[in-house]
């Protein structure tokens, strides 16, 4: 049994358009923002909305799949774990970055008119039949 949790799901809107780089050994990453909106009553009964920002990083070839597919606006469903990095900068002033390293992600947007998703659309087979029950009702032939 795991000792610990590590883990972010969030639902929200791309704040910029994705930016694929990728590290000296080749490796893709794309960094992009989330905006979730949390709305709420306040003390005088008038509603009000909260958007709050979160960093997320994606690696590999979930970074390709966002940078080429993903824009501004785009709605996404997010899932990964909470990292927080911290560097110096020329001035020498430390800065610190909390954020989501993706790790599972489902695009909510409907694909553009006419957009082939890839995907294949095969009828579900039918469940398997129930196996024969063993035995008898009144338990004389149950093997143990």
């Amino acid at each position: 049994m795991a000792r610990s949790l590590n883990k972010v799901m969030l639902i929200g809107n791309l704040g910029r358009d994705p930016e694929l780089k990728a590290t000296a050994s080749g490796t893709q990453v794309t960094t992009f923002t989330l905006a979730t909106n949390r709305r709420y009553k306040d003390k005088s009964g008038e509603f009000q909305e909260e958007t709050q920002w979160h960093n997320i990083v994606a690696w590999g070839n979930q970074a390709e799949f966002i940078a080429s597919y993903m824009k501004k606006g785009s709605r996404v469903y997010v899932e990964g774990r909470l990292t927080h990095r911290s560097w110096d900068d020329k001035d020498g002033q430390k800065h610190y970055m909390t954020e989501v390293v993706l790790e599972h992600f489902v695009p909510l947007d409907a694909p553009p008119e006419g957009a082939r998703t890839g995907a294949r659309r095969e009828p579900v087979p039918p469940p398997p039949e129930p196996p024969e029950a063993i035995g008898s009702a009144d338990g004389e032939d149950v093997p143990f």
